[in-house]
């Protein structure tokens, strides 16, 4: 559903059109782009609260600089909405992160105003770095180059790797940070707290204002008076907070904090800064979901909420006759906290996703034993490392896609000292509306390269259940190999899904269903597509038959045996990339051991899958159960002469 936009907004197609504007009209620009945002988000969904909280930064940012030229990277990603409305996408807003629409996150290929593509975090710093050092390297001098971090995006590694470098070398970048407390979950650790002592000292922000006026008065008078005035105002930062500035500390000359929410300030700090050299944080602090009471309120539930009623403020949920499935992530988070209560080595880690991976159930009952490091990955996989060495259980729950940030970390600290760590990877697979920054493809191919890994994929909630307890018991340390269990975003296919813990043998597959001719070996919740094709294949003539894999590494060679024995044709599905992954794996046993049948690999194929409904991406990846079908009606022609018409038709 599309809505008109606000009087002053409507006539906003480019940033060109915002400077045109007096500074007086700015705050009913920022009122008709918030309310724009609401609308939207409200009937189509999406992230909220993010853009909200940066409403007033995002038209002061645009307004003062002079973008695309200078180039503005946004980090993280969803907190661009108010941008993508003001560069020329007003009208194209309603098809966020829809099929074929606009992408719910920066991308450059749909914008010249998208100077990085930004899904996961913490990469602002580096990147606009590395354009302020080519454009002086080009000797493009006027460029401005401004990073906006927030949302928790400060507490990753890769962001003082970035400062540390960018107060060595000359370069003119502004980094922006928006404080907010918040990533999805309230952020934590000692940099939550320094920041805080920051916006909480009355003393310092009585006497920096002062400061910011002298140094701006100063500053036009050359050189030797910034270098005083900047030695002011750096002791009396010191000073006055107790401590020396951490920013400082890396050569980044630091403002703030300010309100992030006074458009007509930000608009005159702004204009200041751009006339000051060399690398500069400015500190703003901003309240996530600004503008909209609920959001303020809880601001994880209105990190992405869904559809929901704008005036009411009733979060829209379907409604169901009959019970329905959980969600994999919420079987993950009431399993671990069950296992947990039987077993007292067990602990929970996750990075910077709580309420995402469902581990905030156990939180709340075992604060001492479950814990959110932030986001930082590396350091989540490293730290699990260092649990293990001690002989407890430990399950690290990480985002597929954010599981490669950790990579390294997964083949030197853990399976080189034969850990037994445990992965559980949700979001792996095709994840939706989110996109190709968050599709989890590529963990079935670059886990099972790595030795010492044991890599599974439950079909449905049982087993999911089941593999975390057999990873939990103390045997399981005998293998000495870490365990990869990856599972994919949304609902499963149980409503009766707590069952009694069952111990599943390392690398043992089950046959779901007899069959003749064709054998679809399937891993992971996408068999539950094959076997609704199977099922469907009955009806046409055909018998083929199905396993359920598992396991990818090690694999059931006694299953496998089996099915290059018997059978004429095997298909293997998987909803993970096609290079490298699970039916590449099944090719290689074929040749290992001297079987020479046809195989038909069915995944995602070696491009890029852009955003859209689950259900839509399986179409257009080909494996779902239709495409499934037809491939094994393809396969028999004679034996199914009426199938395509059937298929077609369904």
């Amino acid at each position: 559903m599309q809505f008109q936009a606000g009087p002053i907004l409507s006539k906003i197609q480019s940033p060109a059109d915002l400077r045109k504007l007096s500074p007086a009209a700015l705050p009913a620009v920022c009122h008709e782009l918030r309310q724009f945002i609401i609308d939207h988000v409200s009937v189509n969904g999406g992230h909220f609260g993010a853009s909200l909280g940066v409403t007033e930064l995002t038209v002061a940012l645009h307004y003062v600089f002079n973008t695309p030229d200078d180039q503005l990277v946004w980090d993280v990603g969803h907190q661009a909405y108010g941008h993508k409305i003001l560069t020329g996408r007003q009208d194209s807003f309603h098809t966020n992160r829809l099929l074929g629409g606009i992408s719910g996150f920066p991308k450059r290929s749909e914008s010249e105003y998208d100077a990085f593509g930004v899904g996961h975090s913490s990469t602002s710093i580096s990147a606009a770095l590395g354009m302020a050092v080519a454009s002086r390297y080009k000797k493009e001098f006027h460029k401005q180059h401004i990073a906006v971090i927030g949302d928790g995006s400060m507490t990753a590694g890769m962001a003082f790797e970035a400062m540390n470098h960018a107060g060595d070398i000359p370069n003119n970048m502004l980094i922006i940070l928006n404080d907010n407390c918040m990533a999805i979950d309230p952020n934590v650790g000692a940099l939550k707290e320094y920041l805080t002592d920051i916006t909480t000292s009355h003393t310092y922000n009585r006497v920096k204002d002062d400061v910011w006026n002298l140094l701006g008065k100063m500053s036009k008078f050359g050189k030797s008076a910034q270098e005083i005035v900047s030695k002011i105002e750096n002791g009396l930062k010191a000073t006055l907070l107790k401590q020396s500035n951490l920013f400082e500390s890396l050569n980044l000359r630091y403002f703030g904090p300010i309100d992030g929410h006074d458009v007509q300030y930000l608009t005159t700090v702004l204009n200041d800064l751009k006339d000051i050299p060399g690398p500069k944080i400015l500190h703003c602090i901003t309240t996530k979901g600004k503008g909209y009471s609920l959001a303020e309120k809880d601001q994880t539930l209105w990190h992405a909420p869904g559809k929901f009623d704008k005036i009411t403020g009733e979060i829209h949920k379907k409604t169901f006759d009959n019970p329905q499935a959980p969600k994999y992530q919420e079987v993950f988070g009431h399993t671990i906290l069950e296992l947990a209560e039987q077993n007292p080595k067990i602990m929970g880690i996750t990075p910077a996703m709580p309420s995402g991976s469902s581990l905030n159930i156990m939180m709340r009952a075992m604060p001492d034993r479950a814990f959110d490091v932030g986001i930082a990955e590396q350091h989540a996989v490293t730290f699990s490392a260092g649990m293990a060495t001690q002989g407890l259980t430990v399950f690290c729950n990480i985002y597929s896609s954010f599981m490669q940030r950790g990579y390294d970390q997964v083949v030197h600290d853990v399976c080189l000292q034969k850990l037994p760590v445990i992965f559980c990877l949700d979001r792996a697979g095709l994840a939706g509306a989110d996109g190709p920054t968050h599709h989890g493809l590529y963990d079935l191919a670059y886990m099972r390269c790595i030795p010492n890994m044991i890599v599974a994929a439950p079909k449905n909630e049982q087993e999911l259940r089941n593999l975390m307890y057999t990873a939990s018991l103390d045997k399981f340390k005998e293998h000495q190999k870490a365990m990869t269990i990856r599972y994919p975003r949304g609902s499963g296919v149980m409503p009766v899904w707590r069952t009694v813990f069952e111990e599943i043998t390392i690398g043992k597959g089950q046959k779901v269903l007899d069959g003749e001719e064709i054998a679809i070996l399937s891993i992971g919740h996408i068999g539950n597509e094959a076997e609704l094709a199977c099922q469907k294949a009955r009806s046409l003539g055909l018998k083929p038959a199905l396993y359920d894999m598992r396991f990818v590494k090690p694999l059931d060679e006694e299953i496998l045996h089996e099915v290059f024995s018997q059978y004429n044709q095997i298909i293997t599905v998987e909803d993970a990339c096609i290079q490298g992954g699970f039916g590449s794996a099944i090719a290689e046993f074929m040749l290992d051991h001297g079987y020479n049948k046809p195989i038909l690999r069915l995944g995602v194929p070696d491009d890029i899958i852009e955003h859209g409904e689950p259900h839509e991406l399986y179409q257009l990846c080909g494996i779902d159960s239709e495409n499934i079908l037809k491939k094994m009606s393809d396969l028999y022609p004679n034996k199914t002469k009426s199938a395509s018409q059937k298929v077609n038709h369904v």
